[in-house]
């Protein structure tokens, strides 16, 4: 006959345990494994041990690090390319307690180092230092629609990081607008590689020029939203009805200028916008965006702008085309 606990348990695993991620099962499994007692270190182990992901991001260290020196020194052998097999150089002429000796040489000079550097060894990977909200991470993550924002992998494939596009070492400022979601490769690799100099970033977002327009900002009234590095003005001479610029705080002359922080500045404060204007006024059925950079495309104030075009059914009698009737006769095209 079946024990209460064990009835109340199976239901609650048959029916109405959810099956969001892995870690439900595992932990139960590492609890009943363990006579009902279990470390969280150690139900991390047993998560870690089924996460592929991060499988993949040491088998792809193997043969760049430890094979490629051990290879070096004529220690190890690597397998038919491709296998990702590796061998140890005459390991058959050694005895049973030979190899006990080594394996206990190789556990010294392990403690040595751990005992030395401490959590160093592992900072590269170490995303705990200061953790990053909880709805910072799903703003993030909901921004780049689950993917990694440079390689484009899916996070079904590989585990997606929060990290700052410019890095925290270099003053990267902890905002929104500074986070980009990476797959845990690209972020490895990426590091904090860049070489440009941030620690005064807060200087180089104040970065104005006397004579533009745009960087001595009118008063509140004409400004329509901001966040920490752009902000929305009225068109002063609008198209439409509720035309908008969207522009970077900081002076630069073009789009192409902007770096990936103010990009994504620029880009939300464009969907909250529009969001609002559909919201307060119904008629609005599409929308332009665009952008003129240089001369020759017409731009005439050199502080990069993105117009934000409000459209409506019939306010033009052929709107096919649309940004395309900078050269009217290449506007309405057939296909």
């Amino acid at each position: 006959m079946s024990s209460t606990a064990y009835s109340k348990l199976r239901v609650y695993i048959e029916q109405t345990m959810s099956m969001a991620h892995v870690y439900q099962p595992v932990m139960l499994m590492q609890l009943l494994a363990n006579h009902g007692t279990a470390h969280k270190d150690e139900i991390a182990k047993a998560i870690l041990a089924l996460d592929q992901s991060q499988i993949d991001y040491y088998s792809a260290i193997v043969p760049q690090m430890p094979g490629k020196y051990l290879r070096k020194h004529d220690v190890v052998s690597a397998g038919p390319r491709g296998s990702g097999e590796f061998s140890l150089n005459e390991f058959d002429a050694l005895q049973s307690d030979e190899v006990t000796s080594l394996l206990q040489l190789c556990q010294d000079k392990l403690n040595a180092y751990i005992e030395k550097r401490g959590e160093r060894i592992w900072a590269h990977r170490d995303h705990t230092r200061k953790a990053i909200p909880g709805t910072i991470r799903y703003e993030v993550l909901k921004r780049a629609q689950t993917r990694c924002e440079l390689c484009g992998i899916h996070d079904e494939v590989r585990a997606l990081e929060v990290d700052h596009i410019i890095p925290k070492s270099k003053g990267g400022p902890d905002i929104l607008e500074n986070y980009q979601a990476l797959c845990f490769k690209c972020n490895a690799q990426k590091k904090n590689l860049d070489d440009t100099d941030f620690r005064d970033w807060r200087t180089q977002y104040e970065t104005k020029q006397s004579d533009c327009l745009f960087c001595e900002l009118p008063d509140a009234i004409n400004v329509l939203a901001k966040n920490e590095l752009a902000c929305i003005l009225k068109d002063n001479f609008p198209v439409s009805p509720g035309h908008c610029l969207i522009i970077p705080k900081r002076h630069v002359a073009t789009y192409f200028d902007m770096n990936q922080a103010e990009i994504n500045a620029c880009n939300r404060l464009i969907k909250e916008h529009k969001e609002k204007l559909e919201t307060d006024d119904k008629t609005i059925t599409g929308f332009n965006i665009g952008m003129n950079s240089g001369a020759s495309a017409g731009q005439t104030i050199f502080h990069a702008h993105i117009h934000l075009i409000p459209r409506r059914d019939n306010d033009q009698d052929n709107p096919r085309g649309g940004v395309r009737k900078i050269f009217p006769d290449k506007a309405d095209y057939k296909v």
